[in-house]
């Protein structure tokens, strides 16, 4: 299963992620930085293929792997 992980501390907020996604798996709460929905998201890749700043990565997973959506 693989999931995107954002960079935070690269991310600007663009919001160029959240129109690529169709399934509404990012947000930018606070206008900080993107967050990633675990739930949402299905790893398409193209949260990451939009991202001007090239910081989405999409990352194999466990599927019982407990983890942090960086």
């Amino acid at each position: 299963m693989k999931k995107a992980f954002v960079n935070n501390k690269l991310c600007v907020a663009c919001g160029c992620c959240l129109t690529a996604c169709k399934l509404g798996a990012l947000s930018i709460p606070k206008g900080i930085h993107a967050i990633v929905n675990e739930e949402k998201c299905v790893g398409c890749g193209m949260c990451a293929k939009k991202c001007p700043a090239s910081i989405i990565d999409i990352r194999e997973v466990k599927k019982n792997e407990q983890k942090e959506m960086v």
